[in-house]
């Protein structure tokens, strides 16, 4: 259950609209409020000077996942014949042709067929249980159905994004393993220049993939439970040596985004390196990996400010997303970072 003791008010003009690039500065250089988790002090800086506030021997993890275009205008065929136009959304791959969606209508029934392209049709073969979510069997599947969707599809958005941005800006730098249906968007601030940066000062970087499901099923009565959100995941051999010879060493480990804690965690309980996650994770959790966490600022009441919980007191944090507010941080995937270490 989502900690509904972590609201505070968030006025509009601070949900970031504009990609920082669209507001004439570089992704690297959007704000960073850094948060002392035992303390709660506060401190304000710029993202790019991140190196001055790490160590030497730290390990720095971000999520390399791909962000796909996940919503779709298709045609709805009925006895043969094309009955409406409808909106799909994708929520989560299960198959390599299998697909959880949201079918933006007022009703969705086994063996409904829609058509994304000539070439490219989906059958709903099942209904996922007390959620408006079809399960979709596309007619390809693979690489060939990926392209399929970057040539036809585009990037989730929100009501507080009023342009239809390219993917690109949907996209971190790194961005290498295509799945996530919304960009992870911790790494988005991150530029190639301050990875190396980084690397040079003596600080490690490393790579984990989680792909992120849909997080908003257009309604609110379908608000979906942190459990309910399941999220595959894949750690490699080489990032979990990194990470066990960091942790042996006294060294911390920084993880980029609520995506990364929640497999870094899932990994640390199950020992599996790869599978899929729907770990919730709040402040009665004990954090066994992540030491540290860059994100960005969260709405009111998200589940991920439970996870925040785990890593600050929720009431330093709730002290510090005050003083974001009067400072005129922005929020969600093109506003400001926060650093809590």
């Amino acid at each position: 259950m989502v900690d509904k003791t972590l609201d505070f008010y968030l006025p509009n003009e601070l949900n970031a609209s504009l990609p920082p690039e669209e507001r004439g500065i570089r992704r690297d250089h959007v704000r960073m409020m850094m948060l002392d988790r035992s303390y709660g002090k506060i401190q304000h800086d710029l993202f790019f000077h991140l190196p001055e506030h790490l160590q030497q021997g730290d390990l720095v993890i971000l999520n390399n996942s791909r962000t796909i275009p996940a919503v779709f205008k298709v045609k709805r065929l009925g006895n043969g014949k094309i009955v409406t136009k409808v909106e799909v959304r994708l929520a989560r791959r299960l198959t390599e042709d299998t697909w959880e969606a949201l079918i933006v209508q007022d009703y969705t029934n086994i063996g409904d067929t829609f058509i994304f392209a000539p070439e490219l049709s989906a059958k709903v073969i099942g209904i996922k249980e007390n959620t408006p979510l079809a399960i979709l069997k596309f007619a390809k599947k693979g690489s060939d159905l990926l392209n399929m969707f970057y040539r036809l599809g585009e990037p989730v958005r929100y009501e507080y994004i009023n342009h239809p941005w390219d993917l690109d800006y949907y996209q971190t730098v790194f961005a290498s393993h295509p799945g996530s249906v919304e960009m992870p968007s911790a790494g988005r601030a991150f530029s190639w220049e301050l990875l190396f940066t980084l690397m040079r000062k003596g600080i490690q970087v490393d790579f984990i993939q989680l792909h992120t499901g849909l997080s908003y099923l257009l309604d609110d009565k379908w608000h979906q439970t942190p459990e309910e959100n399941e999220e595959e995941y894949h750690i490699s051999e080489q990032t979990k040596q990194r990470i066990l010879e960091t942790k042996a060493a006294g060294k911390r480990v920084i993880a980029v985004g609520t995506t990364v804690v929640r497999a870094l965690e899932t990994f640390a309980i199950s020992g599996a390196l790869s599978g899929v996650t729907n770990l919730y994770i709040n402040q009665h959790f004990p954090l066994k990996i992540a030491d540290g966490i860059i994100t960005g600022f969260h709405e009111p009441k998200a589940s991920h400010l439970d996870m925040l919980s785990a890593f600050i007191s929720k009431q330093h944090l709730l002290q510090a997303y005050d003083d974001a507010i009067d400072a005129g941080y922005l929020w969600h995937e093109f506003g400001d970072m926060n650093l809590i270490i």
